[in-house]
């Protein structure tokens, strides 16, 4: 199973769309019991994570923040003590100060870039995207042969052209999200649905467009938002959350306590177990979800998009149902490309094995 490890809630970053943005929402708007005595930083014992994670025969831990990297030595310390396959969500700023022979055992770094220069030192600071890039570029002369995802946050930027900006800049994976997730009062203020419609949509169909085109040159591009959905509607496959939260994704707080997902921390409601007394194998979340996903007719195919937006719907079944038609149009344009996908299959164009990767890690798949 995956288990992501919340190393310390501080943040070297400045980000316009951080995530303590949702605690603030929780706190404001909906009666929720937050455990404030959550600490900043791990007050548990090395050992006594080692001996919950043993429980599991096939663990993949993937660090996670804050910033992780403000903690290497914690970092160290864990993958010296603990046997699994390490992943880590980073901003990337501190990824030089990481050895080599620490950083060369990771099998996945997801690493926070919104597209273009402009875009990413926009959302994320001056001068941002220049360092994340050399430290990057550091990575690699280092020898790092792990898989390395481009994590996008979508504020209002063009979807096709931040995309295709990280290609051109060397990555062959790449995640986006949605921020609608956390904009709070100001998503009755922003044009959510003009944005959708007139940029977002049209964007996505593009390039949806572009994908298929390399693959006619042979080359399956791991843009996760695509590759997920399509290596099930290939399989016939049905999903539940594609992020795998609360039945194959959970996480593990600084105080130790288990929840489904990283922006669960401190929602007691949601509290499953801890490291001391729980088994890997009963971690299961008890849900029963809200409308609009209860009876949408998509869900086997979108496994529900987020949990914690679903629990909270913080901008109204309104503001929830606009989000979701994003999905739908994602899922209704990806289906329609599957005949001529099958067809550069099976003319060998591709093989199906093109759209193997490792799922439930870090990337929430549905935007």
């Amino acid at each position: 199973m995956f288990y992501h490890i919340i190393l310390t809630t501080e943040c070297n970053g400045k980000c316009e769309y951080c995530y303590g943005k949702a605690i603030e929402d929780m706190e404001e708007e909906h009666e929720i019991d937050i455990d404030f005595s959550v600490p900043e930083k791990i007050s548990y014992k090395i050992s006594d994570l080692k001996n919950f994670i043993e429980k599991d025969p096939e663990p993949t831990l993937t660090f996670y923040g804050g910033e992780p990297l403000l903690q290497i030595d914690l970092i160290k310390d864990i993958m010296d003590s603990i046997e699994a396959r390490y992943m880590m969500q980073t901003n990337g700023l501190l990824l030089h100060k990481l050895s080599k022979a620490y950083a060369n055992r990771f099998y996945t770094i997801l690493v926070s870039l919104d597209g273009s220069e402009e875009t990413t030192d926009k959302y994320r600071g001056k001068g941002v995207y220049k360092k994340v890039m050399k430290n990057i570029s550091l990575l690699k002369q280092n020898g790092f042969k792990g898989e390395l995802i481009a994590r996008m946050t979508i504020e209002e930027q063009d979807i096709y052209e931040s995309v295709i900006s990280l290609i051109n800049a060397g990555f062959a994976s790449v995640h986006w999200q949605l921020d609608a997730n956390f904009w709070k009062h100001d998503y009755a203020k922003r044009d959510f649905k003009g944005f959708v419609e007139n940029s977002y949509n049209p964007g996505v169909k593009k390039l949806i467009s572009f994908w298929i085109k390399e693959m006619e040159k042979g080359k399956v591009l791991k843009l996760y938002p695509f590759l997920d959905i399509v290596d099930d509607l290939l399989a016939g496959r049905k999903t539940f959350l594609r992020c795998g939260s609360g039945y194959v994704n959970f996480t593990i707080l600084t105080n130790g306590k288990i929840v489904p997902c990283p922006i669960m921390v401190g929602m007691r409601e949601f509290y499953m177990g801890d490291i001391w007394t729980s088994e890997p194998q009963n971690l299961h979340i008890r849900y029963s979800w809200k409308e609009p996903c209860a009876s949408c007719d998509i869900f086997s195919k979108c496994g529900g998009r987020c949990l914690y937006s679903n629990y909270l719907q913080p901008w109204g079944l309104e503001g929830t149902k606009e989000v979701c038609e994003t999905v739908r149009f994602l899922i209704r344009s990806l289906e329609s490309e599957i005949p001529k996908i099958r067809k550069l299959v099976e003319s060998g164009t591709i093989r199906r094995g093109d759209f193997f990767h490792v799922k439930y890690n870090g990337c929430e798949i549905i935007p």
